[in-house]
């Protein structure tokens, strides 16, 4: 079994940004020596967080089953639920947490009952990696919204382990869980589709606003924000978009296609928009009043939110009742639509904007993320800058 190198955040619960030691962020995997003395079971790992500079075992991904696909990642995308994640700002962090849930990579190998994949295929990975694939929503085709559900990282899969994420050189996955990218879409821009692009493209779909020539709000112009804009111009729509930054206004219109603008924060702007829309995609993960929002809708309009505010939403019922106004969520999309999302997004050229980095950069990244300083994705370069610790 080859040596899996993971980058990871060891620590105990912190109450705050500011106590978070993004300094010490890395936790690597050691080498191919300590490996063969441990066995495959385990390695090495060496945690930046630990003063005395311990070496800890570390659990290894499992072996390639009947069933899986080995993937050897080049790509992962940093997504802002990395950031909630490792900050446990939803009070589920299993600690060391590898983030990561935009992956991209070739096959290295699949088990005997495989049969959709091949070593060397390009392949992707989203934002989970297993459910019961048994009950009516996995029958159905929507895994996203089964009850055992198994996110990509710190998750608890079927078998007890604790799932770790693509800031890794490897992972194994159930074939189910697999993407096949088509040759028009780039491993690195196409990576962070595989939680962005289906987290808008699934309410688009089933809430009916991929038609031409309907009015999409999109609010929020990050990283979400920016792929919606993206898939709302593929499907034909008249899109706005909805931000308290004037200064995105130019990007938003001149370089992305957008519409129109408003600033959330000009009552004249926000009046001016009032009853024009089919329907709202929210990406806002900051906690911000939704009930300016509803006044932007049509009658009959709904707004989805697609964005995790850490506190829970606030809204008059009133807002919802006139105008028979719907507030909905909607949570990435089953691994059907999101083949079908890829596949989409190639044929009309749809990717992220993205800088690519080094895994050494990843304590800036995160520490930028968090200041909303990204234009709009990052994404590691794992396949050429996550090696072991020579420490």
């Amino acid at each position: 079994m080859d040596t899996v190198y993971r980058s990871a955040l060891r620590a105990q619960n912190f109450q705050s940004f500011q106590d978070l030691p993004f300094k010490f962020f890395y936790i690597l995997v050691a080498g191919r020596q300590l490996l063969k003395l441990l066995g495959d079971s385990f390695l090495e790992v060496y945690s930046h967080l630990n003063k005395l500079k311990k070496i800890i075992t570390y659990p290894l991904c499992r072996s390639t089953g009947d069933d899986d696909v080995a993937i050897k990642i080049l790509y992962c995308g940093i997504c802002h639920s990395d950031l909630h994640s490792i900050k446990n700002e939803w009070n589920n962090a299993m600690y060391p947490v590898v983030p990561g849930h935009e992956i991209a990579g070739v096959v290295t190998e699949v088990g005997k009952n495989v049969t959709k994949f091949k070593p060397g295929d390009r392949v992707g990975v989203g934002c989970m990696v297993n459910s019961c694939q048994s009950c009516a929503s996995c029958d159905d085709g929507f895994e996203n919204n089964c009850s055992n559900i198994i996110f990509t990282y710190n998750s608890v899969d079927l078998d007890g382990t604790v799932t770790y994420g693509g800031y890794s050189s490897n992972v194994v996955v159930h074939e189910r869980f697999v993407v096949r990218f088509p040759d028009a879409m780039p491993l690195d821009r196409g990576a962070p589709l595989l939680c962005a692009g289906i987290t808008v493209y699934t309410p688009m779909k089933y809430h009916g606003l991929n038609s031409p020539g309907k009015h999409v709000g999109v609010v929020g112009l990050g990283g979400l924000g920016h792929v919606a804009v993206k898939f709302a111009k593929a499907f034909g729509m008249k899109v706005t978009v909805i931000s308290s930054s004037p200064a995105k206004k130019e990007e938003a219109m001149e370089r992305l296609g957008a519409d129109a603008f408003v600033v959330s924060k000009n009552g004249e702007e926000m009046k001016n928009a009032a009853g024009t829309m089919d329907g709202i995609i929210n990406t806002v993960s900051a906690n911000v009043p939704v009930a300016p929002y509803m006044g932007l809708l049509k009658p009959n309009g709904k707004m989805i939110m697609v964005g995790l505010p850490e506190k829970p939403l606030e809204i008059p019922p009133f807002d919802l009742i006139m105008g028979s106004k719907i507030l909905a969520g909607s949570c990435i999309g089953g691994m059907r639509d999101t083949q079908e999302m890829i596949d989409v997004a190639a044929k009309y050229g749809v990717t992220a904007d993205v800088e690519v980095v080094g895994a050494e950069y990843v304590n800036e990244a995160m520490e930028r993320l968090a200041k909303a300083d990204v234009r709009y994705r990052f994404v590691i370069d794992i396949g050429n800058t996550l090696k072991a610790s020579s420490d």
